[in-house]
């Protein structure tokens, strides 16, 4: 089986792996971070969206040996005590309900700031999009991206 070193939220794990296997499954399964979801399988619903070199990717359609060197950040790497700008602004707005896709959509989020840090709500609308939420939180999450654009803006304050 092929072994594979992948750099995944500033560290270095040594995986075993078949060449195909996707990285969620790598993430959850072998490495513990079960914060990013399954959820459709065909990198449909967002569930699954992590940043491969600081753009987001579906990991559930990633598959290991197409990563290489790349840098991997999950939602646990995304600010580890939960102090990033997008998940203060979560729990402000109270996003959440059942909480499944909100890894995902906070991940997809984060990487739409960095290119566009004061988005209007049309290009936060069409930036999201590609995340579902089933619970319908979608106005909450619109507020919540804006919020945080403004305090990443003010250097993380609100």
């Amino acid at each position: 089986m092929p072994t594979y070193n992948l750099k995944v939220n500033g560290a270095v794990h040594k995986i075993e792996a078949v060449a195909d296997t996707p990285l969620l499954w790598v993430l959850r399964d072998q490495l513990e971070l079960t914060g990013t979801k399954f959820g459709c399988g065909i990198g449909q619903c967002g569930a699954c969206t992590i940043h491969i070199n600081g753009v987001p990717a579906r990991s559930c359609q990633t598959p290991i040996s197409t990563v290489g060197a790349m840098l991997i950040t999950t939602i646990e790497g995304l600010s580890p005590d939960g102090s990033h700008p997008l998940q203060k602004a979560w729990c402000t707005h109270d996003v959440p309900q059942c909480g499944y896709c909100q890894a995902g959509q906070i991940m997809s989020a984060a990487a739409f700031l960095q290119s566009n840090p004061t988005p209007s709500d049309q290009e936060i609308d069409s930036a999201m999009a590609g995340n579902l939420c089933r619970c319908g939180t979608y106005l909450r999450i619109r507020t919540a991206v804006k919020d945080a654009a403004k305090s990443m803006q003010n250097g993380g304050r609100p």
